[in-house]
Order: C-alpha cells, then sequence, then structure tokens
C-alpha cells in the first residue's frame, strides 16, 4: 500500500515580493518562468505571476534586500500571514488531489512547480521542489486547521 506522511513546518520568514521586472535579490533565485520554483540552499523562491514571488527563508534569515532600493516594487513581510506543511510519500499527490483540481502526476507537475491552488475550500501555494513525491503547501494561517484537518481525512486510506 502506498504510504503518505503530513507535518507541519516551522516557522520561516516570508515575503510577497512585487515587481515589474526581474532584479536580483540576495539569496534568491527570482529569474524564473511563472509557476516555478528555486531553492538557494534554505531558501525558497516561488513565481506565482508575471510580477509576483513567494520568498521563504529560515527565521531570522533576512536577506539584504538592498538591491531593491529606488526601484518600483513592493515587499511586505507575510511570515505571520501563512503556515506551511510537507506532504510526502507515494501517496501524496493522491491526497492532495482529493481536493486539488490540478493534475499533480509528477509527468505534469513536475520537480521545480509552484502555483495557486485550492485545497477544498482554501486557496494555497502548492510547491514540488523536487522529483521525491513531496510536496509543500503553504495556507493563511487562519485556514491551517482546516488544511491540516483535510489532509489528514484524506490520508485515511493510506495508512
Amino acid at each position: 500500500m502506498a504510504e503518505v506522511r503530513i507535518a507541519s513546518l516551522d516557522p520561516c520568514a516570508r515575503w510577497s515580493l512585487r515587481m515589474p521586472q526581474t532584479l536580483l535579490v540576495d539569496g534568491f533565485a527570482v529569474e524564473l518562468p511563472i509557476n516555478r520554483v528555486s531553492r538557494v540552499e534554505e531558501r525558497f523562491c516561488a513565481r506565482l505571476g508575471p510580477d509576483e514571488w513567494l520568498l521563504c527563508a529560515p527565521e531570522g534569515a533576512a536577506p539584504n534586500f538592498d538591491a531593491l532600493a529606488g526601484r518600483h516594487h513592493s515587499l511586505v513581510d507575510v511570515s505571520h500571514r501563512y503556515a506551511g506543511f510537507a506532504i510526502e510519500g507515494d501517496a501524496a499527490h493522491l491526497v492532495l488531489a482529493a481536493g486539488c483540481p490540478l493534475d499533480l502526476d509528477p509527468t505534469v507537475f513536475t520537480a521545480g512547480s509552484a502555483t495557486r491552488t485550492l485545497l477544498g475550500k482554501a486557496e494555497i501555494v502548492l510547491w514540488r521542489l523536487d522529483a521525491a513525491p513531496a510536496f509543500r503547501v503553504e495556507c493563511a494561517r487562519t485556514f491551517a486547521p482546516y488544511v491540516q484537518a483535510f489532509l489528514q481525512e484524506a490520508a485515511r486510506e493510506f495508512r
């Protein structure tokens, strides 16, 4: 039987970055196609739209955003807005498929994919960082209990 593990992620620092053109941001690889994610050590960057990025770093490890000074941009600390979950194991994509309208087959939602979508009634940011059967879900902190309960219920048949 396929297995799945669901775990809350440790708190991390998160920023919503909006800018009309790609600029270098210390510690983040922002030069990405839309709906892709990059990793530089323990920092993650998801390009969610033509001018929108979600940046994540370990708590207390604020990057240097000096390159944005004097440039047209919006940078908002959203660390306390989001909660994160890891969904791992051979059945991870099946658990997510219980409430996500995307095709999460590894040949479609490939390693390095990230997008804003729904899980049940909650808006989430879904990341697939590498080829392992593992996903990262970011949701509004107020929806975290709902998302966690949804994932646990969807995973019952794989336990």
